[in-house]
């Protein structure tokens, strides 16, 4: 788990670099060089690792028939607070969407990473069997 939130921690400076550099339409006036470097992007491939890791630790767990309650251990309740933080971002985003263009992949990352927080913390809590439903 450490390694993924290690991985996912490098792939959200890239999210935040995608941000500060709003997509763009190229225009027919534009003389201006292009950059030296290619803005970082959120790619589908950082998507993809997110979902295999989803699946990889859903693998462990008994299908939920309850909700689930944002408790348990404390490595639990801290996986469930970053997946807390992390739909805030994801609807701050969709509000920036609005007036610039944002990446897509972007919106489908932050989506993929809270289910995953949210698998994690479950993973946390001695595989689901702690888990305060």
């Amino acid at each position: 788990m450490a390694e993924w939130l290690t991985c996912v921690q490098n792939d959200l400076f890239d999210l935040g670099a995608d941000l500060c550099v709003p997509e763009t339409e190229p225009s027919k006036d534009d003389t201006a060089a292009p950059p030296p470097k290619p803005p970082l992007r959120v790619t589908a491939e950082q998507v993809v690792q997110l979902e295999q890791w989803i699946d990889e630790a859903n693998a462990r767990l008994k299908p939920l028939t309850s909700f689930v309650l944002p408790a348990g251990t404390l490595a639990a309740a801290q996986l469930h607070m970053a997946r807390t933080v992390c739909r805030r971002v994801e609807v701050n985003v969709l509000q920036l969407a609005e007036f610039e263009n944002i990446n897509s992949q972007v919106h489908v990352y932050l989506n993929r990473l809270s289910d995953l927080l949210f698998v994690l913390a479950r993973v946390a809590n001695a595989d689901g069997t702690k888990d305060v439903l």
